[in-house]
């Protein structure tokens, strides 16, 4: 994309991008946000909006799905990957960039039929993240999926011992939480729900 202000070019890419004029680099940016930038006596305001994230399921890792305008952050499959890093950091990333200017609801899926060590250590990163969104009116709803017959034999302490490490991951947010547990067959149609608000 090029701009043309006063014969002065600004040129953004579509990822990290970098604002130039006459060959001298301006300001660095990320992927989210407003730029703003002057030109003799002129200021502009360019909304950049956060791309979508999506990343094919393989044997050993998740389908990720990021949708910036729908708020739905959705994560299927095993996560077993022998690097971790690898997958996990663009994801923490993206996750980074979006609570700069979340939407006001955010859902979080996480459909995960199997996750290693390393892959809850990086959801755990990505769970506090999203805590982090600094709006009190905004809401963040953690939607967790089990087998049904996992769902139907958990009690009351199961489902606090399930649910403990995610609120000690987030500590004290600083947005509206709410859990939501399903239980779903073999071929993930949800069959009950339960709702834990925080």
């Amino acid at each position: 994309m090029s701009l043309v202000m006063s014969n002065n070019p600004i040129y953004l890419t579509t990822d990290a991008f970098f604002l130039i004029k006459k060959n001298s680099l301006l300001k660095t940016c990320y992927t989210f946000g407003y730029i703003i930038f002057n030109n003799f006596n002129l200021t502009k305001r360019i909304k950049v909006v956060l791309k979508n994230l999506f990343i094919e399921p393989t044997a050993k890792t998740p389908q990720v799905d990021l949708n910036y305008p729908s708020g739905e952050l959705i994560m299927s499959g095993k996560s077993i990957p022998e690097q971790a890093a690898t997958l996990y950091e663009s994801i923490l990333n993206w996750v980074t960039e979006y609570i700069k200017n979340p939407r006001p609801t955010t859902n979080l899926r996480l459909n995960l039929e199997y996750f290693n060590t390393a892959s809850a250590i990086w959801l755990a990163k990505i769970v506090q993240t999203l805590g982090s969104i600094k709006d009190s009116e905004y809401t963040l709803m953690i939607h967790l999926y089990f087998n049904i017959e996992d769902y139907n034999n958990m009690e009351t302490d199961d489902l606090k011992d399930e649910l403990h490490p995610i609120i000690h991951m987030i500590g004290v947010p600083t947005v509206s939480l709410g859990i939501k547990i399903y239980g779903t067959d073999e071929k993930g149609e949800i069959l009950k729900e339960s709702m834990v608000l925080i």
